[in-house]
């Protein structure tokens, strides 16, 4: 029986996103198995891809000064989603992503439970949300 995926959906990825510059391919595959697992926990079982438009916001929390560049995680990470939680990224129609090193973390207004948990979590720690409404926060 296949399930819908309702959103948001939230979920938490332990450890250091890879970036789509290393040389070390296999790291690749790894990190993006990681984002996988994670996500199956946030997830119905027998659930089938979306194919609506998402909005997808990653919030990466690392131990220390973050080393390279940010935009170099992102594509591992929704390369890991596709087929999936949706089918392709080109549903893809808002990304937000930001860092916050340890000395540039702010109290989030009305923070969730799983960013709550990201941001008070053991670091390195990456918090993923999907959401269907890709005007989100906009208003």
């Amino acid at each position: 029986m296949s399930v819908e995926i309702k959103f948001p959906l939230e979920f938490t990825v332990g450890g250091i996103p890879v970036s789509l510059q290393t040389k070390r391919r296999e790291a690749v595959t790894e990190w993006k198995a990681r984002v996988v697992a994670a996500s199956r926990m946030a997830l119905p079982e027998g659930h089938f891809a979306a194919d609506c438009p998402l909005s997808v916001t990653l919030f990466y929390f690392p131990p220390s000064e973050m080393e390279g560049d940010i935009d170099n995680i992102v594509k591992p990470i929704l390369d890991a989603m596709t087929r999936h939680i949706y089918l392709s990224d080109q549903q893809i129609t808002r990304l937000v992503v930001q860092k916050f090193e340890p000395d540039n973390i702010f109290g989030f207004g009305n923070p969730t439970v799983v960013l709550d948990r990201a941001m008070n979590q053991v670091k390195p720690v990456l918090y993923v949300r999907l959401s269907d409404d890709p005007f989100e926060d906009l208003a």
